[in-house]
């Protein structure tokens, strides 16, 4: 299966699989939470998605679903997908919680810049909100949104690195 087939059948399969997550625990006011906790349930939500999406695409490759994962989950794509996610339009709450994220004190990595570690933590935050706040539909569009920006990223990327 050539890379392109394989990035094509993946956005096919991470659309289909916006149910899989279940509804998240009934958190009295997860706003309350700090950033960092939400980033870090956020993570999660976001990580199990993509998991179970890519089932369907390479379940005997755990390299190849490795590989993806990591390329997904990578400050500079979160980063690329909160700028659009953002430009799609957040609610005011959704807002404030992702002006803590992009706040929120933490270690950068040395492997990522920081301007795209704090966007991928507010992101992050962002998921983890949704999630213990129980809104579903809202999580399930945003993590549509998020896998269509990284699909088109990546692709792109291939294209690109084909043409040279």
């Amino acid at each position: 299966m050539k890379f392109l087939d394989l990035q094509a059948q993946l956005q096919r399969d991470l659309q289909k699989s916006r149910c899989r997550l279940t509804a998240g625990p009934d958190i009295e006011q997860p706003e309350q939470l700090p950033a960092l906790i939400l980033a870090y349930i956020g993570d999660a939500v976001f990580s199990l998605h993509v998991r179970t999406s890519m089932l369907s695409v390479e379940a005997n490759k755990v390299h190849v679903l490795h590989t993806l994962l990591a390329r997904m989950a990578s400050a500079g794509m979160q980063a690329q997908a909160l700028y659009a996610v953002e430009a799609a339009g957040l609610t005011e709450q959704e807002q404030a919680v992702v002006r803590r994220g992009r706040n929120a004190k933490g270690r950068v990595p040395r492997n990522a810049k920081v301007a795209d570690y704090r966007a991928s933590t507010a992101l992050e935050a962002l998921l983890g909100f949704l999630y213990l706040s129980g809104r579903q539909e809202r999580l399930q569009q945003i993590l549509g949104q998020l896998v269509d920006c990284m699909c088109e990223a990546m692709a792109s990327e291939t294209e690109g690195s084909l043409r040279t």
